[in-house]
């Protein structure tokens, strides 16, 4: 009777995180839509901080600060294994706004063959995320300090930690000495920060919901060391993704990132919080085939990304005015100024006003503005 008690405690868990962690996701890509709603309608204003006026862009950071709080509250119910996956769902959920706002002006058989990718990676998210929610992993344990104490002192943990340490730094070795800034080097570097992240997150918000509770965690030791490292860890993960954005195509960095920082999760929990311990082959293969599912649908919803083209103006006399303006010479993100909004949408830029140069010609008479056509409107420097 106490068993099966247990179970059903252990599955009323699972439910509460998955539901915390899939909220939190959706929550995260509804916010981030609604952030880049804010910064395309002040796409065309000269202050580029206008958008901390702007109630819409505030309206997003809160929903994106309420998403990450499910995530993180997430991580007391449920297993790592379980919760790490779910990050497919925001993925998922981004592709689904996308299309709601975006304008189609292809014929439909010209849609579908752009985007069956898209939705045959939409397909294996959705059957991956049901099989690794179905068979992931049961057995959990209110982690208070003196628990988090046992599972760091234990062999198998400080071996990972040492096998950790020792990658990271030859990675860190090669990236910083020897310039080799390729991406999976990039994105394992940050892969073995996550998993850091993942523990002591795990950690940290488990303590927190027992102090909650009634059962006092804060003054443990072990917290102030889970949230130093936590943070940490954070704040260096947030830096290297940054210098692999810099270098390498934001789809590109989604996928990988996420295949490379779902297994790092996955091993951790199995490891330092022994979240298999007590599962069947069964269970376990069906949890990898699921997560197997979700790498390859991941894959696919961002190979087929439109890309953002590099601005690359031109210079053109506006006859009317006699003002120099700029021109993109590519395709552009940004909608067209008719005040309709469009997510994500490449469109081309000829009902779009050229924007205009910040030139000063009061002083100069009109007629000096066409003169020496051939060297270009005065006002201008060549870089």
């Amino acid at each position: 009777m106490d068993i099966s008690k247990a179970i059903g405690v252990s599955y009323t868990d699972n439910l509460i995180g998955t539901v915390f962690a899939i909220s939190g996701n959706v929550i995260v890509s509804i916010s981030l839509t609604i952030q880049k709603y804010s910064h395309v309608k002040l796409a065309g204003t000269n202050d580029p901080r206008a958008f901390y006026h702007s109630k819409t862009w505030w309206c997003g950071f809160l929903l994106a600060c309420l998403g990450e709080a499910a995530n993180f509250v997430s991580y007391a119910f449920a297993p790592l294994a379980l919760i790490a996956p779910l990050n497919a769902v925001s993925v998922l959920t981004s592709l689904i706004l996308g299309f709601i706002f975006l304008r189609v002006k292809s014929k439909p058989k010209d849609f579908a063959k752009r985007y069956v990718l898209s939705f045959l990676g939409c397909i294996l998210t959705i059957a991956g995320t049901y099989l690794f929610v179905t068979f992931g992993p049961n057995s959990h344990e209110k982690l208070s300090g003196e628990n988090i104490v046992k599972h760091i002192v234990g062999w198998p943990v400080l071996l990972y930690l040492l096998l950790e340490i020792i990658t990271f730094c030859l990675l860190l070795y090669f990236y910083k000495q020897r310039g080799a800034n390729y991406l999976v080097i990039i994105l394992l570097l940050v892969a073995l920060l996550g998993s850091v992240t993942v523990i002591t997150v795990k950690a940290v918000s488990s303590m927190l919901v027992l102090t909650a509770e009634g059962d006092m965690q804060l003054d443990n030791p072990i917290f102030s060391v889970m949230f130093v490292c936590m943070v940490a860890s954070v704040i260096f993960q947030a830096r290297f993704l940054s210098q692999a954005c810099q270098l390498y195509d934001s789809s590109l960095i989604a996928s990988v990132n996420y295949i490379l920082s779902t297994t790092f999760a996955v091993v951790a929990g199995a490891v330092f919080y022994l979240e298999f311990n007590n599962e069947n082959s069964l269970h376990i293969g069906m949890f990898a085939l699921g997560s197997l599912s979700c790498f390859p649908g991941v894959f696919l919803i961002t190979k087929h990304r439109k890309r953002n083209k590099a601005f690359e103006p031109y210079v053109t006399m506006d006859m009317t005015n006699g003002v120099p303006t700029i021109h993109d010479k590519g395709e552009m993100v940004q909608p067209s100024t008719n005040g309709s909004f469009s997510y994500g949408t490449l469109a081309n830029n000829d009902g779009v006003a050229p924007a205009t140069l910040p030139v000063n010609l009061e002083q100069l008479p009109v007629s000096s503005r066409y003169s020496d056509a051939s060297c270009g409107p005065p006002g201008l420097k060549e870089d």
